[in-house]
């Protein structure tokens, strides 16, 4: 597996953490690291602790931007995973710029396939797709 697609998997893991207990973000990390991977590398580790650290710190906006285009989902009704995937992803997308949107897409999508539900990968593709063209980030 490559190492970013891991490093999102891991961040995408403490994300759901974060969402489901909103315990703080370093107690977070320490004790994911030390209790639930089994990830020795460092670089993995470091760009995961960076996503999970930069989709926090602007969680506020990038659920407004994903309230924005899911015109016929609330962010409170979705599916937890999926929501973490969309800020992930949005993330990187907006406020990265280091991989191209359109991968950042198929890796969400993918990521999607494996985490999510049969309907995650297209729901994920269609609010992924539309704030791309939104933000004019394709």
């Amino acid at each position: 597996m490559k190492k970013r697609r891991k490093s999102r998997e891991e961040a995408l893991r403490m994300l759901f953490q974060f969402d489901a207990t909103g315990d703080p973000l370093e107690e977070i990390i320490g004790y994911y690291w030390e209790s639930f991977s089994q990830v020795n590398e460092l670089e993995v580790r470091e760009y995961a602790d960076h996503l999970f650290r930069g989709t926090v710190a602007h969680l506020r906006e990038l659920d407004d931007k994903i309230q924005d285009v899911s015109t016929h989902w609330n962010m409170s009704r979705m599916f937890m995973v999926d929501k973490n995937i969309l800020r992930l992803a949005l993330f990187e997308m907006m406020l990265q710029r280091e991989v191209p949107p359109a991968v950042v897409i198929d890796e969400a999508i993918e990521i999607s396939k494996v985490y999510g539900t049969e309907s995650s990968p297209k729901f994920i593709n269609g609010i992924l797709d539309a704030l791309a063209k939104r933000e004019k980030l394709k």
